[in-house]
């Protein structure tokens, strides 16, 4: 019997990362050299199957201006992961990530759900001296693991080329399935103890 589930997901990082193109990559939609700026917020769900379990993700692009903030708040509840973006060229997208973790957790009554942590724009490596390095990436996401206690994969995509674009989503999804479990099997632990 397979199994199925619906999670929403939140793609996270700043204007101009490759947030929507990567979700586009992901659709099967390909990639466009000019996208429109998300205003608020875009939707799109894909079916997938991971592990043999049928997934609908629904994944909610948030828009990476700051002056989009109080809109982004409502878009947050109910998510239970989330990829967190940034450019290798753009290292100022990079070190923002602690405020969008902030801005996950406090606008999702403080709950930490699994993340990914993507270095977008691969295709890039080698054109700026000052670019993010795979291994600050992988440093990071070990410090992030080290912190929230979920295993935070670092996976250094590219929605130009479709690099490890589903392999991304996959990994979350995989995560997701992982804490969904662990929150299950705790509640139902819980629940016969109390019926003792």
């Amino acid at each position: 019997m397979v199994r199925s589930r619906i999670y929403k997901m939140v793609l996270l990082g700043e204007g101009g990362v490759g947030k929507t193109a990567l979700r586009h990559r992901y659709l099967g939609q390909g990639f466009k050299q000019n996208y429109q700026m998300t205003i608020g917020a875009d939707f799109a769900a894909k079916k997938d199957t991971v592990d043999g379990m049928d997934v609908t993700a629904q994944i909610w692009d948030l828009a990476g201006q700051t002056r989009y903030s109080s809109v982004r708040q409502g878009y947050y509840r109910g998510s239970v992961g989330a990829l967190l973006v940034y450019d290798i060229v753009r290292r100022a997208t990079f070190e923002a990530i602690p405020n969008w973790l902030n801005e996950l957790i406090s606008n999702n009554n403080e709950t930490m759900v699994p993340v990914v942590l993507i270095g977008n724009k691969g295709d890039l490596r080698g054109m700026d001296p000052d670019e993010v390095t795979r291994e600050e990436g992988e440093s990071y996401a070990q410090v992030l693991s080290d912190w929230c206690g979920f295993d935070v994969p670092y996976v250094e995509s590219s929605a130009l080329t479709g690099e490890l674009v589903d392999e991304a989503f996959q990994s979350l999804i995989r995560n997701v399935n992982t804490y969904l479990d662990q929150v299950r099997a705790e509640y139902m632990k819980n629940k016969n103890s109390q019926n003792q």
